[in-house]
This record gives structure tokens, C-alpha cells and sequence, in this order.
């Protein structure tokens, strides 16, 4: 069975700091995918405290995370890293699905999923 989404060991540590951080140890970290942007579609990652009746549960590098149903299939071997340079630091994320995404990089589309594309 292929991996919904497979996260690094660096995007992980930045995770667990984040947790940390701004008190939400034992929180779940919920990653989605909304319509928006100017290519239709956007990633979102943040914490929770409830998994919902459509949310697949995982656990990786001892962090529990839940994806809806409706992402699932838009993310699907989608990985998910943290990159640190002498500019800063964020989140990757590298979708095999997305086949366009915007100018600023915020935003995607797939193949079968065009999203809800808005004006930048």
C-alpha cells in the first residue's frame, strides 16, 4: 500500500519544536488541501484536537496526523520537509499530483482536480 505522505526527519524535529512551543504537545497535526489560490488549490497544516468522522489517522515519527477523506486522494505520496537556509527556514512540500501551480508558489492544481482558483 503506498504511503498517503511520508515526513522527513527535519520537518518533523521543526514540528515537535513548534508543538512545543506554543503549548500543543499532544495535539494532532492536521494536514488538508483547500480551495483557494490562483491555481485553485492550498496546502494547510496545523494543529487539532479532535480527529473528525472523515480523518485518516497516522503516526509518524511519534507525531499523530490526520488528513480528511477528500484530501487523501490529492496528496497521495505527497513529502513533506523542512529546509533551513542562511534566509530562514519553512516547509517543502513536494506533491507527485500537482501538475500546476502558481507563480509564488502558495497554490496547485492536479490532473483531476482543479480547485476553486481565485484572482492573486
Amino acid at each position: 500500500m503506498e504511503q498517503i505522505i511520508t515526513i522527513t526527519d527535519a520537518a518533523a524535529l521543526q514540528i515537535k519544536d513548534m508543538m512545543k512551543s506554543n503549548d500543543e504537545e499532544g495535539s494532532l497535526l492536521r494536514v488538508a488541501v483547500h480551495g483557494g489560490g490562483c491555481s485553485g488549490l492550498s496546502y494547510g497544516m496545523g494543529f487539532a484536537k479532535e480527529v473528525n468522522q472523515d480523518d485518516v489517522k497516522l503516526n509518524m515519527h511519534g507525531i499523530d496526523i490526520v488528513i480528511d477523506q477528500e484530501s487523501i486522494g490529492i496528496i497521495k505520496g505527497t513529502v513533506i520537509d523542512y529546509k533551513q537556509s542562511l534566509m530562514g527556514g519553512g516547509f517543502t512540500i513536494d506533491n507527485p499530483n500537482a501538475i500546476a501551480s502558481c507563480g509564488c508558489g502558495s497554490s496547485f492544481r492536479t490532473a483531476t482536480n482543479t480547485g476553486k482558483p481565485e484572482e492573486c
